[in-house]
C-alpha cells in the first residue's frame, strides 16, 4: 500500500507527460542503436575470438596437459616447481585450470601461431589474459582451442575471473612471450 495513493485509481488511463514520452523515445532509440552496434562490432570489430569447442573428459585433458608439460619443459618456476613449457611454433599448447592454479606456465615466441587448448578439471573458471583483456569461460568437460599469435614481447598474466572458491583470489598463471630463437 502506497503512502499517498494516486488521485485516480485507474492511473494507466491518465495521459503521459510530454517529457516522459521524450525520455521513453530516447531510451528506445538508444536501445536500437546499441543492438545494431553489437552486430556491427561482432563483424567488423576484429576482436572476437572464434574458438573451437568440443567435449573432453577432464581426466583425458589432464593427461594431455601433463604429457605436453613434460615434453616441452624448459625449466621450473617457484617453490612448487611449476613447469615452464615452450611448444614448437605452429604446434599445440595446453593450459589447464584447477583449484586454484593455471598450469603450466607457457613460453611462446613473438609472431608465431599456436593452438592454445584450455579446459578446467573441477569447476568453471575464467581465462583472462592481462593486459590484453582476452576473456574466456572455461568449463570442465569442454575444450577450447584458440589460435593465438603473440604480437608483443613480455610477461602476460592469466587470472581467473569467474569465482571458483575460497582461493579464487590467488588463482594466477603466466604466459611469457619472447623473441624468436631466444629463451627467458
Amino acid at each position: 500500500m502506497a503512502i499517498f495513493p494516486p488521485q485516480t485509481r485507474i492511473w494507466w488511463n491518465e495521459p503521459v507527460a510530454k517529457a516522459e514520452l521524450v525520455w521513453i523515445a530516447v531510451a528506445f532509440l538508444w536501445g536500437l542503436f546499441m543492438f545494431f552496434m553489437m552486430i556491427y562490432w561482432h563483424i567488423y570489430g576484429k576482436q572476437n575470438l572464434s574458438p573451437v569447442v568440443g567435449r573432453i573428459d577432464p581426466a583425458v585433458f589432464e593427461q594431455r596437459t601433463s604429457e605436453f608439460a613434460e615434453k616441452f619443459k624448459v625449466r621450473e618456476e617457484g617453490n612448487l616447481g611449476i613447469p615452464v613449457a615452450k611448444p614448437t611454433a605452429g604446434g599445440d599448447a595446453y593450459m589447464l585450470a584447477r583449484t586454484f592454479e593455471w598450469w603450466p606456465v607457457l613460453e611462446l615466441e613473438k609472431g608465431k601461431s599456436y593452438k592454445l587448448h584450455l579446459s578446467a578439471l573441477d569447476v568453471q573458471h575464467g581465462f583472462s589474459l592481462q593486459p590484453i583483456n582476452m576473456n574466456i569461460q572455461v568449463h570442465p568437460g569442454l575444450e577450447h582451442i584458440i589460435t593465438l599469435t603473440p604480437t608483443e614481447v613480455g610477461t602476460f598474466g592469466v587470472i581467473c575471473n569467474e569465482y571458483c572458491g575460497l582461493g579464487h583470489h590467488v588463482m594466477t598463471g603466466r604466459i611469457y612471450v619472447v623473441e624468436p630463437g631466444q629463451g627467458r
